[in-house]
């Protein structure tokens, strides 16, 4: 598996459970690219989907939490990948549903010294609480027939991040316009300039 940089995590999918599954790129027929390819950019993801309030001590998170996060996203690529298509195996949907089982991270209210408020866990970041939210994410968006109806993958001729199409007339055709789009525009370019370039 490839290796890519915790500048490469995606944070554009729509929902947290998403973003997680994008924490690994690549058509699904090549050898996949990994986002998460340590602790740090686990620590990054954490705090770039807004999963943990900014502020929060993630000393806690090692490899142990690396294992369990990829293991997680793992059963969600599988599940929502083949949810577009198809209907995901009842193993997978078991396990999604065991995870979402425990409870979810509690959150008060806590005030900074400018008096600004702002969200603070009760006690310390625990990963299994925190996989509990992002697959109790991904089970509301399984079962809300107007989100799944807008899951979408990604056109782009090397990703195969699944996104919400939230556009009007749903008729985006990329993750990212700024990314997969200008891909494509650039490839359409080249093949108009020197039409001996094949689309391959």
């Amino acid at each position: 598996m490839a290796s890519a940089s915790a500048y490469d995590l995606r944070f554009d999918s729509g929902r947290i459970c998403l973003d997680l599954v994008a924490t690994v790129g690549g058509r699904l027929s090549e050898a996949p690219v990994e986002r998460l390819g340590g602790v740090e950019p686990l620590r990054a993801w954490l705090l770039g989907t807004g999963l943990v309030p900014g502020g929060t001590s993630l000393e806690a998170v090692d490899h142990r939490w690396l294992i369990r996060f990829r293991a997680a996203r793992d059963l969600l690529h599988r599940i929502i990948h083949t949810e577009v298509e198809g209907h995901a195996a009842a193993a997978d949907l078991e396990r999604m549903n065991a995870l979402a089982a425990t409870g979810p991270p509690a959150l008060r209210a806590v005030r900074t010294p400018d008096g600004t408020l702002v969200g603070a866990f009760a006690g310390k970041a625990d990963c299994g609480a925190l996989l509990s939210q992002i697959a109790r994410d991904a089970v509301q968006l399984l079962t809300d027939p107007v989100a799944r109806g807008q899951l979408r993958r990604c056109e782009g001729e090397t990703c195969s991040l699944v996104y919400l199409d939230t556009s009007r007339g749903r008729r985006r055709r990329w993750c990212s316009s700024e990314v997969c789009g200008n891909r494509e525009r650039v490839a359409r370019h080249r093949r108009r300039v020197n039409p001996s370039i094949s689309k391959a």
